[in-house]
């Protein structure tokens, strides 16, 4: 599932789109008629943790690449896309994603300031939501896309390495300089993720996920399902301090 940095990237590649007019719209999708897209003109694109946000003057059009999705700009594939945007200069394919029409403005709905990548992200706010939810797992407060909209399963592993907290540690029984230091480096992994992905050496640069050996002592990485979410997880034993 792609993570918020993947969808800053897609949101940079297709800004050649913005202010232009959508000439024909189409697309394998049974809740959503499309068509109503053709004529209008996109005056933005936006995205929000997971979601990407094709804006138009009274709807928005939300994009949600799930597992699978993936998407093509000026190019086609050859299966029929979910949605297909063609422009008088260009095309925009989405393919095994979920469509969703907003009618409300985007301002009204999203809450800008928990999205990790967003520059109005409030680190004292996400704090008070934390402390108001005492009884969450670490890995699951990561993963809640309300408190740290666009983390997903690689950044909750990288986050939780760096910060040696044990993923099934319980938020209130992290001390309050922990607690601080995870949403810091939550934060601060989420760029790193955008910088190394737009070099294509994101992988190079995993100290947990999907790895085997703890590179800090050498020792053997458990791998297991945690939290709600019951997504893997890659930790270490020895220097991930367990707060229950």
């Amino acid at each position: 599932m792609p993570e918020g940095p993947s969808i800053v990237i897609l949101k940079e590649a297709v800004q050649q789109f913005k202010g232009q007019k959508v000439i024909n719209a189409s697309g394998d999708n049974k809740n959503l008629h499309v068509a109503i897209l053709q004529g209008q003109t996109i005056i933005d694109f936006k995205s929000w943790g997971k979601h990407f946000l094709i804006c138009f003057p009274k709807i928005t059009l939300r994009i949600h690449l799930m597992m699978f999705g993936s998407y093509q700009i000026n190019e086609h594939n050859a299966k029929a896309a979910r949605l297909h945007l063609q422009f008088e200069n260009g095309e925009l394919n989405f393919y095994t994603c979920s469509l969703q029409l907003i009618e409300q403005a985007p301002d009204d709905v999203y809450d800008w300031s928990a999205d990790v990548m967003n520059p109005t992200w409030d680190a004292k706010k996400a704090i008070q939501k934390l402390k108001e939810k005492p009884w969450l797992l670490a890995c699951d407060a990561l993963m809640d896309q309300q408190l740290f909209s666009g983390v997903g399963n690689i950044i909750k592993n990288e986050a939780l390495f760096r910060t040696r907290i044990h993923p099934l540690s319980l938020v209130s029984k992290l001390p309050a300089e922990k607690l601080d230091e995870l949403v810091t480096e939550t934060v601060s992994y989420s760029f790193d993720f955008l910088k190394w992905k737009k070099a294509n050496v994101l992988k190079n640069h995993w100290l947990a996920y999907s790895r085997k050996t703890c590179p800090r002592d050498q020792a053997v990485l458990h791998k297991a399902n945690t939290g709600k979410s019951n997504r893997p997880g890659f930790f270490c034993t020895v220097c991930q301090v367990l707060y229950e």
